[in-house]
């Protein structure tokens, strides 16, 4: 997609090998490490990316990212739980800042492994 990036918008390093990698073709080998491609994805305005992402029963038809102005400060996962050998779910806090004032995303997020490549599916928010 080339994005040139040093430090990875998910906090797990050098962008080219951690969400970078994802971003350019490569499947997420857990239902974290796609989770943190797609808050990436968020970050970058990868609208494409997150729609390919997305399980197909519950994607959206578009998604537009253009005119957005959230600026995202950082994320945290909590945790990460397999279910099954095709189910997994992520609990994670994005912090971020809109129209100038700071927020939190506390979301649990569902996935499910098909065809071989993990996808978000929804999620909740605890609390």
């Amino acid at each position: 997609m080339g994005t040139k990036l040093s430090v990875c918008p998910c906090g797990g390093g050098d962008y080219a090998n951690c969400c970078g990698a994802y971003h350019n073709g490569a499947p997420a080998p857990d239902a974290e490490a796609l989770m943190r491609s797609r808050y990436s994805a968020y970050v970058l305005k990868l609208a494409d990316y997150l729609l390919a992402t997305w399980h197909p029963d519950t994607r959206p038809a578009t998604l537009d990212l253009a005119g957005e102005t959230t600026k995202w400060l950082g994320l945290q996962v909590k945790k990460y739980a397999l279910e099954s050998s095709d189910r997994a779910t992520v609990e994670f806090i994005a912090r971020y800042k809109t129209a100038g004032r700071a927020h939190r995303l506390h979301e649990k997020s569902q996935f499910m492994r098909k065809n071989e490549l993990w996808l978000y599916v929804d999620g909740e928010f605890p609390g």
